[in-house]
């Protein structure tokens, strides 16, 4: 009895010890006195359950779901489910909690806030917020502001990822969490100028809010509007600052913020705003992509878009095999998905591939119609590279959905045009015009009804007219034009070219339409001439009345100006024209197409300078004796002495004398010596 009584004291002592250090958060402490009350008592109920705690509160969860799995007999559902459901949530563990939570046999309120985060990390949306919608409703305590974010965060979720237009909830943005939650809403719906300034807001808040607390410091600050600035870089990216987004970007990462999450979407974003450039960078960004818990903190469509990243890059990087890893491991993922094939398509062209790239195309577009018209502009795009353009208007011709577009019937008749294939651009637009003619009509009570033509439907009329017209096609265009000219009697526009086509087929009709023409008088337009012509950029100024004198006057006081000729320069003659000869006629011809042109003279020599031995000249001595001319020239000529020159303009001095005759032979002889033979010695 002895024994029993100080056993029952050592265990009161030990809950005690518990009590008070659960209470000091000294859940360490508590742990080592709950694992003595155990080894009295292993099967202790409550002992147990205070273990769990302690282990949760210590972040123990792997060992804590270990103590609950060993002890089910003693731990039911009905004491545990919270703890085991939570501990399954920290593990990362979310289907298991949700069917824990589920097989609880009571829902309380702790298990209802579990519920919705599980719900959030499985994206059912849906379910999620009625979860949030009904704690509020049926919880009052000092939690309700979380449970509001709460709140706002599903309904951000769901305007991003599932495109919902997001219902007010009336909620009151008192603080930068819900200011937050509402750009990001607002972000979904594409009002970026909108949420730029609710982030703006949210940013002030955040910055009040924190600055309250003296602990807090100007760095801590700037790490929790991490956050924030992220969604501004997004939001200045998607409206092409590239330059302010990336940079904002680059702040936040020099921060080191401990989210990883946060991290990988800026790197990513980071990577699509390099693409193929800058790929050095590109693969460091990458890393910061594949950190542990990554997968934990995103949700499946920012995973998702990570990856096709991280193929695109290794395309870009010409890691060919990589690329193909990857994209086939998506494509496994998701089967409809498209980008994997496009992805896929694109490496193969890298390649030079394009054969089998458009049969990789074509295959998916088969197995998945509901991205066949998708495919079939990317295999026309490819076509187009090969030079196929003529297949390529055939592949987007088999878009049916499309066919009628005005975006793809000018492509059509462009790219027809350029193959000149006129009468397959008329048929893209006749095809065009009759299924608007066959949708024109809807049904009321059973009848038809036909409407007025749409503008998109007679803008295609105009332009297959003005199309035949230009191709010469005026019979085909006139009947184009007479339909536009019922449908709006007083577009003079129309009447002018239904009138002007006319009149080169048949002048007749022509006359009798140009009677719905309206009269000048009714036509002339109400302009100020002076206003116009002292306007900016007038290219003609009248000259002030006070100017005008003389023949001016008349001039203007005239039926019409005339216009003033150009006075035409006469043309120069040349230096030895003489009037009194009469200018060959052929002196336009070139030489040698002359009537008189009889070619050069072969064998006439100029001058007989350089025959005969060396030394000779056939020159006679006595024209090279100086003394028997009348005076004997100076050795040089005075300065302006043209007289001397001109005396011995015909002698030509030894010197500079070719010798004649047989030297010639032996200058050719040299020549043929200096070939020799080519293989040298």
């Amino acid at each position: 009895k002895m024994a029993a009584a100080a056993g029952a004291a050592a265990v009161a002592g030990l809950w005690s010890e518990v009590n008070r250090c659960g209470q000091n958060g000294d859940f360490a402490r508590a742990l080592k006195s709950v694992n003595k009350i155990l080894q009295i008592n292993k099967d202790d109920v409550t002992a147990l359950h205070c273990k769990v705690v302690c282990l949760i509160q210590n972040g123990n969860f792997k060992e804590a779901l270990g103590v609950i799995n060993t002890h089910t007999k003693v731990l039911t559902s009905d004491v545990i489910a919270f703890e085991k459901a939570y501990c399954e949530y920290r593990l990362n563990r979310i289907e298991s909690a949700l069917k824990t939570i589920q097989s609880a046999s009571q829902q309380t309120d702790k298990l209802k806030e579990l519920y919705g985060q599980v719900l959030y990390r499985l994206e059912r949306y849906d379910d999620c917020l009625a979860a949030y919608r009904d704690l509020i409703r049926n919880s009052q305590d000092e939690y309700e502001e979380e449970r509001k974010t709460n709140l706002s965060a599903v309904v951000a979720a769901q305007s991003t990822w599932e495109k919902v237009v997001p219902e007010d909830l009336g909620l009151r943005e008192a603080t930068y969490e819900l200011c937050y939650n509402s750009a990001c809403a607002l972000i979904g719906q594409g009002k970026l100028n909108e949420a730029m300034k609710k982030l703006q807001k949210a940013e002030e808040l955040c910055r009040q809010s924190l600055s309250e607390d003296s602990d807090v410091t100007e760095e801590d600050i700037e790490a929790e509007l991490a956050i924030i600035h992220g969604q501004m870089a997004y939001i200045m990216q998607l409206q092409g600052r590239t330059e302010d987004a990336l940079q904002l970007y680059n702040q936040i990462i020099k921060l080191k913020p401990t989210d990883v999450g946060l991290l990988a979407v800026i790197a990513n974003n980071i990577i699509t705003i390099n693409k193929d450039q800058n790929v050095f960078d590109s693969k460091k960004k990458v890393k910061l992509t594949n950190a542990e818990g990554v997968e934990h903190k995103l949700s499946k469509k920012q995973l998702q878009a990570i990856e096709f990243n991280k193929a695109l890059l290794a395309m870009y990087t010409n890691q060919a095999d990589q690329c193909r890893k990857l994209s086939a491991s998506l494509q496994s993922q998701s089967p409809e998905h498209l980008l994997p094939v496009l992805i896929q398509a694109a490496q193969l062209c890298r390649e030079k591939q394009h054969a089998k790239a458009v049969v990789l195309l074509q295959d998916f577009a088969e197995q998945h119609p509901a991205s066949a018209a998708e495919i079939k502009l990317t295999m026309a795009q490819l076509k187009i590279a090969q030079g196929s353009v003529t297949k390529a208007c055939m592949i987007l011709r088999s878009i049916e959905e499309l066919q009628h577009k005005p975006g793809m019937v000018s492509a059509l008749v462009t790219m027809y045009s350029h193959e000149e294939d006129i009468d397959s651009a008329i048929e893209v637009f006749t095809q065009a015009i009759q299924w608007y003619q066959q949708h024109q009509a809807r049904t009321n009570n059973g009848c038809c009804v036909f409407q007025p033509k749409s503008p998109v439907h007679l803008s295609l009329i105009r332009e297959a007219a003005n199309f035949k017209l230009k191709h010469g096609r005026k019979k085909e265009a006139i009947s184009d034009l007479e339909e536009l000219w019922k449908q709006n009697p007083k577009d003079v526009h129309t009447l002018a070219q239904l009138i002007s086509a006319y009149s080169l087929v048949d002048p007749e009709k022509a006359k009798v339409l140009s009677k719905h023409l309206p009269s000048s008088d009714t036509m002339s337009l109400k302009v100020d001439v002076d206003v116009l012509e002292n306007s900016h950029g007038a290219t003609y100024v009248r000259k002030k009345a006070g100017k005008l004198t003389g023949d001016n006057q008349q001039k203007e006081q005239g039926q019409g100006e005339v216009k003033k000729k150009k006075k035409k320069k006469k043309g120069k003659l040349p230096k030895n024209y003489d009037p009194k000869v009469t200018p060959d006629p052929e002196r336009w011809l070139p030489m040698r197409e002359r009537s008189y042109y009889r070619g050069r003279k072969k064998g006439k020599k100029k001058d007989q300078v350089g025959k005969g031995t060396q030394g000779s000249t056939t020159t006679g001595s006595s024209e090279l004796d100086a003394s028997r001319t009348a005076s004997s020239p100076p050795t040089s000529p005075r300065p302006g002495s043209g007289a001397a020159v001109s005396a011995t303009s015909n002698v030509i001095p030894p010197r500079h004398q070719k010798p004649a005759g047989a030297p010639a032979t032996k200058k050719k002889q040299q020549q043929k010596k200096k070939k020799g033979p080519k293989g040298g010695w």
